[in-house]
């Protein structure tokens, strides 16, 4: 019995879904962008159904929209023929996928929307096809070909996905969705981790190691080992903040035997500590620290640079397991 080539097999079958999405490429127009447009301005849900396959794609693409802050979920094409219907509104917006755009599951959602006069977005390949007539938009997604038997949904559920993610990442883009905006919908999970900020991590109120900057340094010594973070921040008498002392600089000053019995915290002090907003993502603070080779970095809320707020040390990031 020949061997078969299976490397070779896997090859044919992603070189057919590029193809197909190349396609999907040349194929986009004007209606994509009406499309987005109806998904930005919708007044309640966007809603997405397909059958079999296209049914799955519509599942995804839905929880896709939901985690950038676009309320979406897909129903049954089955099921809302037998009562849940009535969870489509006139202020939603419909999506229904369909490679044949004839899908006899369909015809029932198709005719609901247009008596009710509910958006309909139609995503099929058929021009001639039932869906395309009777969707407000219409998206035609390439003919292609599909990998094995030339029949089993392949190259055109990858358009289909393929499309739907454009159609979240559009809406993402005009609504101008953030890192903030996105991490309030994923609050857990490796990605929470990723979008933590250095509000999340640092140090405040009390916890802050605040000092004087007129203080004697031997007061201060006897403050860093109490606050235990091997780090001082130093403000004049209006509460700014005005330099930063470290363990490695008192450690680099007692080398080269300088008293500081007589220095106060401002004679031996950096003065304008790195600082970062407090909406800093805690691995662009990470970033930074690593590169200037410190340990710590003073927190202020937007413009009030010089009042801190906080202090992230790279062991608060470091323990949450962000790299």
């Amino acid at each position: 019995m020949k061997k078969i080539n299976y490397k070779n097999i896997a090859k044919n079958v992603i070189n057919l879904e590029i193809k197909a999405l190349q396609k999907l490429k040349r194929s986009l127009n004007q209606n994509f962008n009406r499309a987005v447009d109806a998904i930005v301005n919708c007044q309640s849900k966007v809603i997405f159904c397909g059958v079999g396959k296209s049914g799955i794609i519509a599942n995804k693409i839905s929880a896709t929209l939901s985690s950038i802050g676009t309320p979406s979920f897909s129903v049954s094409a089955n099921d809302c023929s037998h009562g849940d219907m009535g969870s489509i509104t006139r202020k939603d917006v419909l999506i229904l996928i369909s490679y044949s755009g004839n899908s006899v599951e369909l015809r029932n959602i198709i005719n609901y929307a247009n008596r009710n006069k509910i958006l309909l977005i139609g995503i099929t390949s058929k021009i001639n096809s039932e869906l395309y007539k009777n969707s407000d938009i219409g998206l035609i997604t390439p003919e292609v070909e599909e990998a094995g038997l030339d029949m089993i949904p392949t190259s055109s559920t990858i358009i289909q996905l393929s499309i739907g993610d454009a159609l979240a990442i559009s809406t993402l883009k005009k609504k101008r969705i953030n890192n903030l905006d996105f991490k309030r919908y994923h609050p857990s999970g490796s990605l929470g981790e990723k979008l933590k900020t250095v509000e999340d991590l640092m140090l405040t109120k009390d916890n802050i190691p605040f000092i004087d900057e007129d203080v004697l340094m031997t007061k201060a010594l006897k403050i860093m080992t109490e606050k235990k973070l091997g780090t001082l921040i130093a403000r004049n008498k209006k509460k700014n903040t005005t330099g930063i002392i470290t363990d490695g600089q008192i450690r680099k000053l007692n080398s080269k035997n300088v008293v500081m019995n007589l220095l106060k915290v401002k004679d031996v002090m950096t003065k304008n500590p790195l600082k970062v907003d407090k909406n800093t993502l805690a691995t662009k603070a990470l970033s930074i620290m690593n590169e200037k080779r410190i340990t710590s970095l003073c927190v202020h809320n937007q413009n009030k640079k010089s009042k801190t707020i906080g202090i992230v040390h790279v062991h608060n990031i470091l323990n949450k397991k962000i790299y």
